[in-house]
């Protein structure tokens, strides 16, 4: 795993984050997000960078939504990084984060349901949480028939 490191996102990762995601979103495993959204909730963001040349070749952001509940959302890992534990490591830098800020409940809505359960993620309905994380859902393609897979940790 040498040659790469996690950071917080700067401006200039605006459009590695976007083009990421983008693509990741062709493949309808997650949502796509504006220049507009990503410059917004820039601070949400840690990157995979590489040593040389700072090329972002990952993310993962940590959106607070309410009192005491922080979503991760928009990981992303570039396929010649996968299955090397990048993916694991964006998701606990956004968890250790959420523990500073006093943040002990976060969810994800995803389609790697394995993944976040070995994090330590659980399965719930997605009755179980509050209305105004639904606020996204709006702009998904795939409103109202969501079939991504509501998870919780509890810290």
């Amino acid at each position: 795993m040498t040659g790469f490191y996690l950071r917080k996102s700067r401006i200039q990762d605006v459009k590695a984050i976007h083009a990421l995601l983008m693509e990741c979103a062709k493949g309808e495993l997650l949502l796509p997000r504006s220049f507009n959204q990503l410059y917004s909730h820039l601070r949400d963001f840690y990157v995979l960078a590489s040593h040389e040349g700072g090329e972002v070749k990952g993310c993962c952001a940590l959106s607070i939504c309410w009192e005491g509940l922080a979503e991760i959302r928009s990981l992303v890992v570039h396929p010649d990084l996968q299955r090397q534990g990048w993916g694991r490591k964006l998701v606990e830098a956004c968890l250790s984060e959420a523990v500073t800020l006093g943040v002990y409940k976060v969810f994800t809505l995803t389609y790697q349901r394995d993944f976040f359960a070995k994090i330590g993620f659980e399965e719930v309905t997605k009755e179980k949480l509050p209305q105004k994380v639904w606020a996204d859902c709006i702009h998904c393609p795939k409103f109202p028939e969501c079939d991504e897979i509501a998870m919780v940790m509890e810290m």
